[in-house]
């Protein structure tokens, strides 16, 4: 069973569809446009479920970068190969490689840093925030960044293609100011219509950025300032949900955890509201960080951009009061962490998840990785 919340919606099946009946706000939002346009994005390929044929075979191997923490949260350095204990599906699994990076270098390769500027699921005001907090970060130790950064937005008309990779924040805040925020076409007080069309707006993005991820070397750490997604965060009932439904969802969620995962990316989401703004739902993704393994089992939170976050390794940061501060706290896992590779068991049967744990010798230590991956039958012969 999920944690409950005292921000529990009611969810029930209507005859034009499911119907939402948020209590906190006693608003009414139909959900059945966004089910419906999941299922046709998958259907179309704009979502790709995750084919069997096209997944490595079953003994290529599953690279994890784990960064471990210490009880302030401050990534730790100076640890052995005996210090690591990886487990999938709770069953300890044989460690193949194992290095130790710290610094600007690895033998895994760069780290690269993008950031992603929100503009279509925040007020107008609060982009402009959202810019000045990321100048400060630009220019936080003198404007000499320690890895390569570079900046996109999210606006109306999609995400923009990422500015080219620089360590110089003058050049970066330049192209902030070369490329102002847009009006807004489609805004919040659209309701659902607006809600629905911001939701596919930010799926379609974050497949688009890990496409482009997934062309580039090393590793990726993603950091979108952003609130999250529309209805996505805020609706966990299950009833009411058809069949085809289900499958859809659960494609995306399995397409999306492979396509990070495959492109070495590490997704962090800073909330630029804060708990003000919010009203107490910064943390209701935590009900649903428990991995999917069926159809059945999907809700629409499984899909929402905080639970992607942690499952790939990543923070979620919500204070909303120092967005610079929680820019670099993301940025700083790339200054020690560790890459264990270990071979997958073969899976019974497509899409199996496998829950993934890393244990740390020390238990003062605990380790942010990879919650878990979707593991595929060996191809026949």
């Amino acid at each position: 069973m999920r944690a409950t919340t005292p921000l529990r919606p009611v969810v029930r099946s209507s005859s034009s569809g499911v119907e939402v009946f948020d209590m906190s706000s006693s608003g009414k939002v139909w959900i059945c446009t966004l089910l419906l346009s999941l299922t046709v994005l998958a259907g179309q390929g704009v979502i790709q479920p995750f084919p069997a044929q096209a997944t490595p075979a079953p003994e290529s191997l599953i690279k994890l970068e784990v960064v471990v923490n210490d009880r302030s949260g401050k990534p730790v350095s100076g640890l052995k190969q005996q210090d690591f204990t990886v487990m999938d599906d709770k069953l300890p699994q044989k460690t193949l490689s194992f290095e130790a990076v710290t610094g600007a270098t690895a033998d895994s390769g760069p780290v690269e840093v993008v950031l992603v500027a929100d503009s279509v699921n925040i007020s107008f005001m609060r982009v402009a925030y959202v810019r000045d907090q990321i100048k400060k970060f630009l220019r936080k130790d003198g404007g000499e960044l320690a890895r390569p950064v570079s900046i996109t937005f999210l606006s109306d008309s999609g995400l923009s293609v990422p500015e080219t990779p620089s360590r110089d924040a003058n050049v970066l805040a330049g192209y902030l100011d070369q490329n102002p925020s847009s009006l807004r076409t489609i805004t919040r007080s659209q309701g659902f219509y607006g809600a629905d069309d911001r939701t596919q707006l930010s799926i379609n993005a974050l497949e688009q950025l890990t496409a482009y991820a997934a062309q580039r070397p090393g590793r990726k750490i993603v950091i979108c300032v952003s609130p999250g997604w529309p209805l996505l965060s805020g609706v966990r009932e299950e009833e009411g949900l058809t069949e085809k439904n289900r499958k859809a969802i659960f494609s995306t969620i399995v397409s999306l955890s492979t396509q990070l995962r495959q492109a070495g990316v590490t997704l962090y989401n800073v909330d630029p509201l804060g708990p003000t703004e919010n009203q107490g739902r910064e943390f209701y993704y935590e009900s649903f960080l428990k991995g999917v393994h069926s159809p059945n089992q999907v809700a629409l939170g499984d899909l929402a951009l905080q639970v992607l976050a942690v499952q790939s390794g990543g923070r979620v940061l919500s204070s909303g009061n120092d967005v610079a501060e929680e820019i670099a706290r993301c940025v700083q896992d790339a200054n020690a962490y560790y890459v264990i590779t270990f071979a997958p068991p073969v899976a019974d049967g497509p899409n199996e998840y496998h829950a993934l744990q890393v244990k740390i010798g020390q238990p003062h230590l605990k380790a942010q990785t990879t919650a878990g991956y979707y593991a595929q039958p060996a191809p026949k012969p």
